[in-house]
């Protein structure tokens, strides 16, 4: 075969094959590190732009993934419009003794002064290629049974203050110049009374601080278990520690959970710090842990917690599955026996549906917004029916869960007459509606009601003359 002709062959199989590769996601507006705002309610860039925080739980991601599998997880969730993806560097799963897919384990005989390489090249990999994409990854050091197993973790337990405090400086350093990590402690664990659980904490917020060369350069939290609303999240024992820069929740796996009196109690806490919920209830999970009586949940019940949520304060949200959080796969023991696999639930509705809840958030001035349920005139302690309202300076936002009409107090903000719409939390569509005076008490009507039928209606100033969402 002639020179030129294998040289067209070539350039041809090349050309198909590139072809076939899948579309690359476009990176995200991001620039770190990240810090907390001026006021203390949200989380900025270093360009001083707010970071919306959606999260996504992948909390077997570098346990359990290869490079490819890896590759197109973190394509997809790009795509969809998350931000943050939160992972676990010694994994919940028998992280400690079951190797990685590359067959590594993370530690030198299970021991925390002694990281073996081989695994952290790995999730080297995996943190930057997430910084290319624009993700910020919520990366945990460690889950919570490496400190004490409870009644499900499969430790071994292997954490005091002194060695967690190496481990901590150790990451930390390894990690300096990543500047798309958020610090997060605990891993689904109460500290104990009467333990030294605080100490271990503790001992590694610092080591992470002395890593990273300084407390200015970690933005680190704490994920707990669910607790009390009156608890106010992770701050119950943190709130005034100086490396616990913002507030996490996790509101749990029952629909009926009340998210936005979570976020109310922290958000009013002092000294003030942002405050969000980190793990409410997954898609396609056993509500309640009890799919015999109760089913699994579902996209609304998902939707449900991040409007209701970051109404009420948070300034941010994390959507979970039941499928993703385990990556599960065939061959692998399943948690819960979830309906899918990893892969197949990307695409689940909620999943789809959170690029929706970026767009809006992200539409009007996020620095300015607060809740505030006195614009209401009817209330609503269910959260099947709960109407739910925040406001920034020109603009307000009021989500129904179920579509069930309510009456506003006007005059709340600026502008002599309001531009009114409604936004489908299902489909992401704006509907323009008629102008309203802002005065007065007024009753909106959403479009459908009932199950399922949730609604935000929008409310801005006319003279701003804001563009559709």
């Amino acid at each position: 075969m002639p020179l030129s002709f294998r040289l067209f062959v070539s350039l041809l199989l090349l050309s198909t094959i590139s072809l076939a590769q899948p579309k690359l996601a476009q990176p995200v507006d991001f620039s770190g590190p990240l810090r907390v705002s001026d006021d203390h309610r949200n989380i900025v860039q270093a360009t001083e732009q707010p970071f919306f925080y959606l999260g996504d739980t992948a909390w077997e991601l570098l346990h359990r993934l290869n490079r490819a599998e890896t590759e197109r997880y973190l394509q997809k969730r790009a795509e969809q419009g998350f931000t943050v993806i939160q992972t676990v560097a010694l994994a919940e799963l028998d992280g400690l003794n079951t190797p990685n897919a590359n067959g590594d384990k993370p530690l030198i005989n299970n021991d925390p002064t002694m990281p073996n390489d081989a695994y952290f090249r790995h999730v080297d990999f995996v943190i930057d290629r997430a910084a290319e994409l624009g993700l910020v990854i919520g990366l945990l050091p460690t889950w919570g049974d490496k400190l004490f197993k409870n009644s499900w973790g499969t430790g071994p337990e292997i954490f005091n203050p002194t060695n967690a405090q190496t481990y901590g400086q150790w990451i930390g350093n390894r990690y300096r110049n990543r500047h798309n990590i958020i610090w997060i402690l605990g891993g689904d664990r109460q500290p104990r009374d009467g333990s030294n659980d605080l100490a271990v904490w503790r001992a590694m917020a610092a080591g992470i601080e002395q890593g990273v060369g300084g407390a200015d350069k970690a933005l680190m939290s704490y994920h707990a278990q669910p607790l009390p609303a009156s608890a106010g999240g992770s701050g119950k024992w943190f709130q005034n520690d100086s490396w616990f820069d913002f507030s996490m929740h996790q509101t749990g796996h029952c629909r009926d959970a009340a998210v936005y009196d979570n976020i109310a109690v922290s958000y009013a806490k002092q000294p003030t710090k942002p405050t969000m919920d980190a793990e409410p209830i997954y898609e396609d999970h056993p509500v309640c842990f009890n799919v015999k009586d109760l089913g699994t949940s579902n996209a609304h019940d998902v939707r449900r917690s991040a409007y209701l949520a970051l109404l009420a304060g948070a300034f941010g949200h994390t959507y979970g599955c039941h499928a993703v959080w385990q990556m599960a796969a065939p061959g692998r023991e399943p948690v819960n026996s979830p309906h899918f696999t990893w892969s197949e639930a990307l695409d689940l509705p909620g999943a789809r549906q959170m690029k929706h809840v970026r767009r809006l958030f992200t539409a009007r001035s996020m620095l300015d917004r607060k809740p505030d349920q006195t614009m209401l005139i009817e209330q609503s302690d269910e959260p099947a029916s709960r109407v739910q309202a925040s406001r920034g300076n020109d603009y307000a936002f009021i989500y129904t869960t179920a579509g069930r009409p309510f009456t506003m107090q006007l005059g709340r903000i600026s502008g002599k007459n309001l531009t009114v719409g409604w936004f489908n939390p299902r489909t992401g569509e704006w509907t323009k509606s008629d102008s309203v005076s802002n005065q007065g008490q007024h009753r909106f009507v959403p479009p459908t009601s009932g199950y399922g039928q949730d609604w935000v209606l929008t409310l801005d100033d006319s003279d701003r003359n804001y563009p559709a969402f």
